[in-house]
């Protein structure tokens, strides 16, 4: 056989074996909590009505920002063999000096305080 397919097979089979270990192995044991839909730690029962902390949602549109920054950034020790790699680095880095100047500004204006 060739190498594609013995590589094939055993990925399949591979997967099989772990789907099928995952289907029997966890206990089935269901509680009422377990049951319950969760809702992002509010009650589904009551009201939708409740209030929502605008800190925690900046907060985590920060935590998104500088997450996509270090995804944007992941590929920069292969930007060296580019054939300009000086200009790679120089982006980077002014995309490295933008987001520092917001988290700056940010954190002066009081942005990252929790709580006042």
């Amino acid at each position: 056989m060739n190498l594609v397919m013995v590589i094939l097979i055993i990925a399949t089979l591979l997967s099989a074996l772990l789907a099928t270990v995952s289907f029997w192995l966890p206990q089935m044991t269901p509680d009422h909590e377990k049951l319950s839909p969760y809702e992002c730690g509010f009650d589904p029962l009551g009201t939708a009505r409740l209030p929502f902390s605008l800190r925690f949602f900046l907060i985590a549109i920060l935590f998104l920002l500088f997450d996509l920054e270090i995804a944007l950034l992941l590929p920069l020790p292969w930007g060296d063999q580019l054939a300009s790699p000086l200009l790679t680095f120089f982006w980077a880095t002014a995309v490295l000096l933008l987001l520092t100047l917001g988290l700056v500004y940010e954190w002066l204006q009081g942005g990252l305080e929790w709580a006042e």
